[in-house]
């Protein structure tokens, strides 16, 4: 019997939340306007898209979210997802289900 076999899990399973969030905040930029990035004061859309993109590749690369590329993602992902998204949100409005 392993006896690290629930922390594996646990972890694997960070990690699968952590891809789900970064392809979410993936799509969420590539679906905003891209003038109202630097409207909002922020990178320009590309800049957002290219790391968001870089993230999923993290997340897909790094055996678990505690791992260093692991979280370099998760900084990223939280920091589009709590300050980047709701300044653009607020200015360029979206299409779809994302607004």
């Amino acid at each position: 019997m392993d006896l690290l076999a629930p922390a594996n899990y646990l972890l694997l399973g960070l990690n699968l939340v952590l891809l789900g969030l970064a392809v979410w905040a993936l799509g969420d930029a590539v679906l905003r306007p891209g003038p109202a990035f630097p409207a909002a004061g922020k990178l320009t859309k590309p800049a957002w898209v290219a790391i968001l993109a870089v993230c999923v590749v993290f997340c897909l690369l790094a055996r678990n979210a505690l791992g260093l590329l692991g979280l370099a993602a998760a900084v990223a992902v939280i920091v589009y997802l709590v300050d980047v998204r709701p300044a653009v949100r607020e200015l360029g409005g979206g299409r779809g289900p994302w607004r």
